[in-house]
């Protein structure tokens, strides 16, 4: 069963362009590595076939996994989005309730998720946590290091 992920529209696009650029530039380029490493005879003790071959296996892996997200993927309609409790697509500050620093993410899809952008994947234990609460409600949060407290300090979109 394949589960469906949730897109912003630049992250469809990020997507589709990455997909047409490992099915249209990588792909060519590393069938050109293997019929240049075959040429060069006996495959059984040949290095550059054996790597040639374990790249085309990882891109082809990649190419699955793009093709996959890309069926299963539906676009946020951002008319949806509000600020009364936290969803996907949302600017939530959160406070650290023991160190009192405020940050800010965005959640997102996992696809979308870069933590240097501020964009935090909801399947995050945090994002977890916080989804569905409204500004001023407070969180425990189980995280690897142990347990943490944040509080939401505003909702944004």
């Amino acid at each position: 069963m394949t589960q469906v992920v949730y897109l912003t529209e630049e992250g469809m696009k990020n997507l589709k362009d990455e997909l047409y650029q490992l099915r249209s530039i990588e792909r060519p380029a590393i069938s050109a590595q293997i019929a240049e490493a075959r040429d060069k005879g006996d495959l059984s003790e040949n290095a550059e076939y054996d790597a040639a071959k374990e790249a085309q296996g990882l891109l082809e892996m990649r190419i699955s996994k793009l093709e996959v997200a890309l069926f299963s993927a539906r676009l946020i309609d951002k008319s949806h989005i509000n600020t009364e409790t936290v969803q996907i697509l949302n600017k939530v500050d959160i406070k650290n309730l023991k160190t009192n620093k405020i940050v800010r993410y965005q959640l997102v899809s996992e696809n979308e998720a870069n933590l240097k952008e501020g964009k935090l994947s909801t399947s995050t234990p945090i994002a977890l946590a916080i989804l569905g609460k409204k500004k001023g409600d407070q969180v425990e949060v189980s995280v690897p290091s142990g347990i943490m407290n944040f509080e939401i300090v505003d909702i944004l979109i």
